[in-house]
């Protein structure tokens, strides 16, 4: 396969080889399209939207008292992205129709957050894909409980280590399951 701009005799583009795409600004959307694996990011997404959320469980159990309503609480705060404020805690108990919603909310993002992170690690070296999962969960907690804030000001009240903790699990999670997947 060539692409556009390596068209020199005697070589081959190779996606495999190209440099990362924030190093590569001649890689056209389309050659950083083809060069991750839709299947596994997607299946990345989820698996780490999982993984992160019972270790967020099983922290919640190990060092607070707040669980279940930590989970209830924060269940809440998700789908009022979608529902609006009338669904924020109190009460932070089960409900249904709003764990449903959280859900959806929870496992769309998983699966957008798990693409962005393909497309970062897509040319990575093999060694070096855990630690870029790791930074990548650490800045997504910065980007969801700093910067959304500003939009769905509610979600500045779960800024914890716990949180932060869940966000570097789900990056990394994420991270190796799409190299084991791809």
């Amino acid at each position: 396969m060539t692409g556009a701009g390596y068209d020199f005799p005697g070589f081959v583009y190779d996606a495999r080889n190209a440099p990362p795409p924030w190093c590569a600004p001649w890689l056209s959307l389309a050659e950083i399209m083809i060069a991750i694996k839709w299947k596994a990011a997607i299946w990345a997404g989820i698996a780490a939207g999982v993984v992160s959320t019972l270790a967020q469980v099983l922290l919640w159990a190990s060092f607070t008292d707040a669980f279940p309503s930590a989970l209830f609480r924060d269940s809440r705060l998700a789908a009022a992205i979608l529902m609006g404020r009338d669904v924020l805690p109190p009460p932070a108990s089960f409900d249904l129709s709003i764990m449903l919603i959280a859900a959806c909310v929870h496992f769309t993002l998983s699966v957008v957050y798990g693409v962005m992170l393909a497309i970062m690690i897509s040319r990575a070296a093999m060694g070096i894909t855990v630690l870029i999962g790791a930074g990548f969960g650490a800045a997504l907690y910065a980007v969801n409980l700093y910067g959304f804030t500003a939009i769905f000001p509610w979600f500045a009240e779960v800024r914890d280590w716990i949180t932060l903790a869940a966000h570097v699990v789900f990056g990394v999670t994420a991270a190796a399951t799409y190299r084991a997947l791809e």
